[in-house]
């Protein structure tokens, strides 16, 4: 019989062979944080997670896995339904995984083994895995960033898209933290992972690039939303000469504009984040934004907060080392940022934070 219990290294290699990670946990501590593409399937849900976690304390081990047989017995045939039928044909061993490779983990495994499904248990379980997380963050290697950097609205995130499309590597931090990184960035997204989740969601695409390899980023701030970079993560997005991007105002707000497509139904939403700029600018300024705001002028709103806010906040962080590209044609620009990709690459100057 093979080993049914395996290291979190092992298990992340068959992961990704195309074995099926399966989370044991309860849902809200799936909910918090997993493995990047763990199926949810918990042994236990939140008030039984409690109720034995409760009996444990009070009347000891034995009642508790007693209480806990009870509880678990009448669904065994719907999770080994529920793994069977997202299980990819001919694939590796199932991966299991509970908090710390516990009872949870274990008992899914073997059940899965006895109705024919091989299943492997994960050591440490997501206890190991954020310690893996964690240490990549601070010791790992990762290949050279190349970052997108220009005014609000230029179309950077639209250039990423793009370059993806083409199969150029690009990393979206913004996509993976579910923010646009801006003060209206949350609106009419779905809420932001938890840190722990945006830093696995990171840490998975960071490792898919190569030592000597590259990717494409765009330049963010150590915050993004309520998210916080690793700071190893947020240094090598300075290591490189970077790409300024630039656009005409009108470009830029109908870039913005389309970035909200459903802005008529958020108008609410955007009182808030609009009344926080009166420190900046001044209740005056305030006031005529918040009128053009109840008027439905979203041409005219975006045209003066890019003039009057992210323009005056963001121009500084034009960098020395730079390479300048115009995208008021998105299809000329692509052309060109892919030649000042090159260009950086060429460079034996701009070394990738990992190399230094």
């Amino acid at each position: 019989m093979p080993e049914l219990v395996i290291s979190v290294e092992k298990a992340l290699a068959l992961r990704d062979r195309g074995a099926l990670l399966v989370d044991a946990r309860s849902p809200s501590e799936y909910a918090e944080a997993t493995i990047p593409g763990a199926l949810s399937v918990p042994i236990l849900n939140d008030p039984e997670r409690v109720e034995i976690g409760t009996l444990y304390k009070q009347a000891g081990r034995q009642a508790a896995r007693r209480r806990g047989v009870e509880v678990v017995a009448p669904k065994i045939p719907a999770l080994v339904e529920l793994v069977a039928a997202a299980r990819p044909p001919s694939s590796p061993p199932v991966v299991v995984f509970c908090w710390r490779g516990g009872m949870r983990s274990r008992a899914l495994a073997q059940f899965l083994e006895l109705a024919g499904i091989p299943a492997r248990q994960m050591e440490g379980g997501h206890k190991a895995f954020r310690a893996l997380v964690r240490d990549f963050f601070d010791n790992g290697e990762w290949g050279r960033l190349i970052v997108l950097r220009g005014l609000t609205g230029v179309g950077k995130t639209l250039l990423l898209q793009r370059l993806a499309a083409d199969s150029c590597p690009v990393i979206d931090l913004e996509g993976l933290a579910n923010h646009r990184g801006s003060a209206f960035g949350h609106l009419g997204l779905a809420p932001q992972p938890t840190q722990r989740m945006f830093e696995a969601l990171l840490w998975d695409a960071l490792r898919r690039i190569p030592a000597a390899g590259y990717a494409v980023a765009e330049g963010e701030s150590r915050h993004i939303g309520r998210l916080q970079l690793p700071l190893r993560v947020y240094q090598s997005l300075q290591a490189e000469i970077s790409l300024w991007i630039s656009a005409s105002l009108e470009v830029r707000v109908q870039n913005i504009l389309a970035e909200y497509p459903a802005r008529d139904g958020l108008k609410d939403e955007f009182v808030r984040p609009i009344r926080a700029l009166k420190e900046r600018l001044g209740r005056q300024a305030v006031e005529e934004l918040s009128e053009l705001l109840q008027e439905g002028a979203w041409e005219e709103l975006v045209r003066q907060l890019m003039i009057r806010y992210y323009d005056p906040l963001y121009r500084h962080t034009q960098p020395e080392r730079r390479i300048e590209v115009a995208v008021d044609d998105v299809e000329q620009a692509l052309a060109q940022v892919k030649a000042a990709i090159e260009q950086v690459l060429r460079n034996p100057c701009g070394r990738g934070f990992a190399e230094q």
